[in-house]
């Protein structure tokens, strides 16, 4: 029987993957998405290609309307909250805004689904800038990247949480929203702090989606920039792996609910952001990439790896697709789509 999935920012990189997902498999979306980001039209035209003008439900909203929100979703299974203001650069600029998107958008959701007779479940797409600068843990430097030094599986949900930036700030007081309401309401909700997340579909942007925003900009000739050191590293994880993961989830939910997974790449898919992904990108590209140099941003880690242990011990899950095959995927996304840049 078909389920009711509805996915708030589901015209976007990651919603947009999964709509595709679960159109293919016969369940039932409603995508709930203001359309603000770049690539939404195009994300949606895509979906309706593939599938017919009237695969899925498109409600035009706002997940800061309350009223909406809640009854664009009372026949959802399943809520997953993507929709978010994604930048820390534009959380320090419009704070404000910032929290009213992700903060006040999240307490929404939750609500929304709290009020719901058909109790469905949440998935909520939290961040691992809720652990922040993570200046308590000692890291070192080797040639081409940073590393922890005393944490060879990478960084568990039991590392204390650190709000840095209004991004981290807003991010996080959804994601213990979510958490909360599991334990007071006992909503089925299931947090996952992403690491960076990359794949076809992904229109990035140098504040956000920097796999895809230097791979664009290496094939469509615009510049790129390197801010610190190049040598930041991070796990990596290919959409289709994170997935993967929401499916885990749904599956097992009498096991994830209430739970908070950090997902990533894991210590298995990690690469510096510029020290060890430049070569790779220069490889597939055939040339050398000119870049430009500057400081290092608020709140950028000089490593993050997700230990990604209690996803694959409660889910079952781990990722599939490396780093290398990956990247090669989404190069190849870009060329052939060089034209919509």
């Amino acid at each position: 029987m078909a389920l009711n999935y509805f996915i708030t920012g589901g015209a976007g990189f990651i919603g947009s993957n999964y709509v595709h997902r679960l159109l293919e498999r016969g369940e039932k979306v409603t995508i709930y998405d203001n359309l603000s980001r770049a690539g939404a039209a195009r994300n949606l035209a895509w979906l309706r290609e593939k599938f017919g003008q009237n695969a899925f439900r498109l409600t035009v909203g706002d997940v800061r309307d309350a009223a909406l929100l809640t009854e664009s979703s009372r026949q959802a299974d399943i809520i997953v909250h993507l929709a978010a203001q994604v930048a820390v650069t534009t959380s320090v600029t419009d704070p404000r805004s910032d929290f009213e998107i992700n903060a006040l958008g999240t307490f929404n959701v939750v609500e929304a689904a709290r009020l719901n007779e058909r109790k469905p479940i949440v998935l909520y797409a939290s961040t691992n800038k809720v652990y922040g600068g993570m200046e308590d843990v000692q890291v070192v430097e080797r040639g081409t990247r940073w590393e922890y030094e005393n944490l060879p599986f990478g960084c568990s949900e039991f590392q204390p949480l650190d709000f840095h930036s209004p991004y981290g700030c807003s991010k996080g007081g959804g994601d213990q929203y979510v958490r909360d309401y599991a334990r007071i309401y006992g909503l089925r909700s299931v947090v996952f702090r992403q690491s960076c997340i990359y794949g076809p579909r992904q229109f990035g942007v140098e504040d956000q989606g920097w796999v895809a925003w230097m791979i664009i900009a290496a094939v469509t000739g615009r510049q790129i920039t390197i801010y610190g050191d190049g040598k930041q590293i991070r796990d990596v994880l290919f959409v289709d792996d994170l997935l993967d993961a929401y499916d885990a989830a749904v599956e097992r939910i009498d096991a994830a609910a209430g739970q908070i997974y950090n997902i990533g790449g894991g210590p298995g898919n990690t690469l510096s952001i510029w020290t060890e992904f430049g070569p790779m990108l220069e490889r597939l590209l055939g040339k050398p990439i000119p870049v430009g140099r500057s400081g290092w941003r608020p709140g950028d880690q000089k490593v993050f790896v997700a230990d990604i242990r209690k996803a694959e011990r409660d889910l079952g899950w781990k990722p599939k697709v490396g780093a290398e095959e990956g990247v090669r995927r989404l190069f190849d996304w870009v060329r052939q789509n060089k034209g919509i840049f």
